[in-house]
């Protein structure tokens, strides 16, 4: 009986919409994160670019891909959530093709015509175009149709579904690379999002409540978005949270060039970073349960602090594991081995990780909470220009220290120092934002 109560009550709590929604945007991450994880290898080895230029290409993708929402959601807010996942899912299947195209044989000939490099931009700024409405559409539908009660554990579900897909898709990225080639990985993004596109024109319906919202015309969505930008202390606090995603990009730039130079070519490295997502795979619903009654404010400096001292277990005890193996024999024969290093990297992410889930879904909650009602998706957009800033200068920051300490100095155990620095002056700065809003309240 307990349980069908707790069934319907989900039910009741949550609209279809928010179901299908999640849905999609588990997909649409499995496509994003199986080609991030592969994508400065891509870049370097297959491509052959050196690594500021693959991180300059990484920061293209990844600065625009969040930068744009802020856009994408006022355009969201004016035409609403099903065109959104329409258009977006549509030109992310042709962008993600056309990506691990410019690495397949089959196209060498036509792209020997033309610059690699710029056709790439071009490339990457279209993809990103289209993957900047899925956010805002899915955050937006998830304030729509759940319930005041509900929406905490909502973004919960939402996060926790998110990581899923970041947890899928390396493991079928690092399938489809030692089976087929690095270079088709993208064509799986392709597909995924294909199959989205089909499943928004199928199933997905505009949740009820933004069909009742008086939807403002374009100029009205643009007067908003500067009124946004005008509200320093919102500015302010998501700059600061900039600084905790540049450190978190690093897992997705740096470490694949680390593990690849100073482990091992042939190691597993969709395998290593997806061990963020399975963390929070694992421990997002009871971490949440656990912290519901800690401020968003101390959570975040929770996180911010997890999210440094990760970094820093790395700096101290990689340097330490470097070219230690461990092996299981048996009768003298070695059944398998594997380098220390990997555990190291590995229980960083994992620390990290706890930390991220601790703030993440706190961090959704006080954005959505401070939208105005018709704004949600224009909202949801501003809370990825952390992100968008992180990755816009944390690729090109992370291949240029990567080239300085680890290929000029050969201190690569330098760079988790700097790292850590960064998300230190994180918490440190986070703390006194805490503290300077309490005195004014």
């Amino acid at each position: 009986m307990k349980l069908t109560a707790s069934i319907k009550k989900v039910r009741a709590d949550f609209q279809p919409q928010f179901w299908i929604a999640n849905f999609m945007e588990l997909f649409e991450r499995l496509a994003y994160y199986g080609q991030a994880t592969i994508l400065s290898i891509f870049l370097r080895d297959h491509l052959k670019f050196n690594e500021i230029e693959a991180g300059q290409l990484s920061s293209v993708f990844g600065g625009l891909i969040y930068l744009l929402p802020i856009f994408a959601g006022a355009l969201i807010d004016k035409f609403g959530y099903r065109k959104a996942f329409s258009f977006a899912f549509f030109v992310l299947a042709i962008g993600y093709f056309l990506i691990g195209s410019t690495g397949m044989q089959l196209f060498s000939g036509f792209y020997s015509d033309f610059d690699l490099y710029w056709t790439l931009i071009v490339i990457l700024v279209f993809t990103a175009f289209g993957g900047s409405f899925i956010k805002p559409s899915v955050l937006g539908t998830i304030a729509l149709t759940s319930t005041s009660e509900s929406k905490s554990l909502g973004y919960a579900i939402y996060y926790w579904l998110v990581n899923m897909g970041a947890a899928i898709g390396p493991l079928l990225a690092f399938l489809v690379r030692d089976s087929f080639g690095i270079e088709f990985v993208y064509l799986v993004s392709a597909i995924s999002c294909a199959l989205m596109f089909l499943t928004t024109l199928i199933f997905f319906k505009e949740p009820p409540a933004k069909l009742e919202e008086k939807r403002e015309d374009i100029k009205t969505v643009m007067k908003n978005m500067i009124l946004v930008l005008k509200n320093f202390r919102f500015m302010a606090f998501l700059l600061i949270f900039s600084l905790y995603w540049i450190i978190f990009w690093q897992f997705f730039i740096v470490i694949p060039f680390y593990v690849s130079d100073y482990i091992s070519p042939e190691a597993p490295i969709e395998l290593i970073i997806s061990t963020g997502a399975w963390t929070i795979i694992l421990f997002q619903i009871p971490i949440n349960r656990l912290t519901k009654n800690i401020s968003t404010q101390r959570a975040i400096q929770i996180g911010f602090l997890l999210g440094a001292l990760g970094w820093l277990l790395m700096y101290f005890v990689l340097p330490v594991t470097d070219k230690v193996f461990f092996s299981f024999i048996k009768e003298s024969n070695i059944l398998f081995s594997f380098a220390m290093s990997i555990p190291i990297v590995i229980g960083g992410l994992f620390i990290f990780s706890i930390g991220e889930q601790t703030q993440a879904p706190r961090y959704y909650e006080y954005i959505a909470n401070l939208a105005p009602k018709g704004q949600a998706a224009l909202f949801q957009g501003f809370a990825f220009l952390p992100i968008a800033i992180a990755w816009g200068f944390g690729g090109a920051f992370g291949g240029w220290i990567y080239t300085v300490f680890a290929k000029e100095m050969n201190r690569p155990d330098l760079i988790f120092l700097v790292i850590f620095g960064i998300g230190l002056l994180a918490t440190v700065l986070i703390y006194i934002y805490d503290q300077m809003i309490k005195d004014k309240q």
